[in-house]
Formats: C-alpha cells, sequence, structure tokens
C-alpha cells in the first residue's frame, strides 16, 4: 500500500475549517457586506433639502388655511375684518407677504485661484467666503433701508439667522454652496451706499484685489419676492437650573 504524505490528510482538514470560518461569518454578519460604501454626502444634503422644502410647503399651506378659516368663524365680526385687513397691509413689510420692486444683488464666491498665491504673512482661510462675510452684506444693505431681502432662493426676515459650516451656508434647515447671493429691494443708491461706507464690507473687497475673491452687484427693476415661510417662533436661550454635581463643593 502507497504511504500517504500528512498533507493528502491536511488539506480536507484546512478546507473544512475555511468553509466553516466562512459560514460563521455570513451569519453573523446576516448575508451583508461587512464593510458597506459610507453614504454619499451630497445625497444625503439632497434628501435633507427635498425634506424641509416640502415641509415649508406644507407650513405655508397649513397657514393660509388658519388664516382663511379665522376670518370664516366670524363673518359679521367688524372687528375682525378690520384686523385681517391690517395683517394684509402689514404682510409685505414684515416678510410675510409677496413685494415686488428695484432690487440690488450682491454676490459672493471663494477664490478660484491656486493657493499658492497667498502671500507669505496670509493662509488658505482667505480664498473662502466665511459667515462674517455674507452677515457684513446682510447687514449693511438692512442699514441701507432694504424693505426686504432673498438670501440664495429663500425670503428672509431681520431675525433670519446666517451660519455657515465650513464653506457651505446653513439657512432655514437647508444648506447652500457658493456663490452666495444676497438680493436687497430698496433704493439702489442707498444700498450701495451703505455697502460702501461698512467696514467689514470694505475689508471683504480688499481680499477681492488680494486673493481673487468674488464680489458682484447686479441692479434689477420689477422683481417680485416671495413670502417668507420659516418659523415666526423666537429662540432664546434660558437659565440653567441649580446644579446637580455631587462634587466636593465648589469643584467643577
Amino acid at each position: 500500500m502507497t504511504r500517504r504524505s500528512r498533507w493528502a490528510y491536511a488539506v480536507p482538514v484546512a478546507a473544512a475549517g475555511a468553509g466553516l470560518l466562512f459560514g460563521v461569518s455570513a451569519v453573523t454578519s446576516r448575508g451583508t457586506d461587512l464593510r458597506p460604501q459610507a453614504a454619499s454626502l451630497v445625497g444625503v444634503v439632497e434628501q435633507a433639502n427635498a425634506r424641509v422644502a416640502a415641509q415649508n410647503g406644507q407650513v405655508k399651506t397649513l397657514q393660509n388655511e388658519v388664516n382663511t378659516l379665522q376670518r370664516k368663524a366670524t363673518p359679521g365680526s367688524i372687528q375682525l375684518t378690520t384686523i385681517g385687513k391690517q395683517i394684509d397691509v402689514m404682510s409685505p413689510s414684515t416678510g410675510f407677504g409677496p413685494v415686488k420692486g428695484d432690487t440690488l444683488t450682491i454676490s459672493l464666491d471663494d477664490s478660484h485661484r491656486d493657493p499658492s498665491t497667498v502671500p507669505d504673512d496670509g493662509n488658505l482661510n482667505w480664498l473662502v467666503v466665511h459667515q462674517q462675510d455674507v452677515q457684513a452684506v446682510v447687514n449693511a444693505m438692512w442699514r441701507g433701508g432694504a424693505t426686504a431681502m432673498m438670501l440664495m432662493d429663500q425670503r428672509v426676515i431681520s431675525t433670519s439667522a446666517v451660519r455657515c459650516v465650513g464653506n457651505t451656508l446653513l439657512l432655514q434647515g437647508r444648506v447652500y454652496s457658493p456663490p452666495f447671493t444676497i438680493s436687497a429691494m430698496g433704493d439702489p443708491a442707498k444700498l450701495r451706499a451703505a455697502l460702501a461706507a461698512d467696514p467689514d464690507v470694505r475689508n471683504y473687497r480688499a481680499y477681492v484685489d488680494l486673493v481673487g475673491l468674488g464680489y458682484t452687484e447686479k441692479q434689477d427693476s420689477g422683481v417680485t419676492f416671495p413670502a417668507y415661510v420659516g418659523s415666526s417662533q423666537f429662540r432664546y436661550a434660558r437659565p440653567m437650573g441649580p446644579s446637580t454635581s455631587t462634587g466636593p463643593e465648589g469643584s467643577k
């Protein structure tokens, strides 16, 4: 009888062991890839924007229904009718009604120059638009007598918060990438004068020449702004309650 090598026994045993490990792995992972691909950040942002847009539409529809029901509640009430007319008159100036007029639009954009062109005493932050840059333009145009304002494709009011995360703009639940556009309705000459007088806007425009940040102005007439559809409720800080720390007195 021919003598079999020990490998002849070892190979089947090793194969059986490998099969057992693969089986255990499949059961543990429930038949799924143990290293799923990361969800696309762009896709997540687009889905979030779509949800916010749908919810804003629902809010606008519900607000219209509430207004209609309130006016139908007591049709004979002179006081209610008077209040309703006052609301209609005030809505455009408060942002809750559409408006039409002359506008001045400012566009801010990141620099497209090579980072190596930044001066030796500078840094890469000089090449991007920051939150304070957008806020400076918004504040200057309010001071310049703006009667209504749009930031990107959304109507904003004086209490709207402008926030940037990295080089993206977060506004009323939606995310935007540069260029950022701010459109103000009012006297274009006064709006330009307010921008020229604002020190923060002047500082930004200095970097337009230095590192190539984007800044353009465009005047239009007969433009219609839609009504503001964001929340009208104020959010404010509240004092914290008594500390529940159990540490030694005076410790942090």
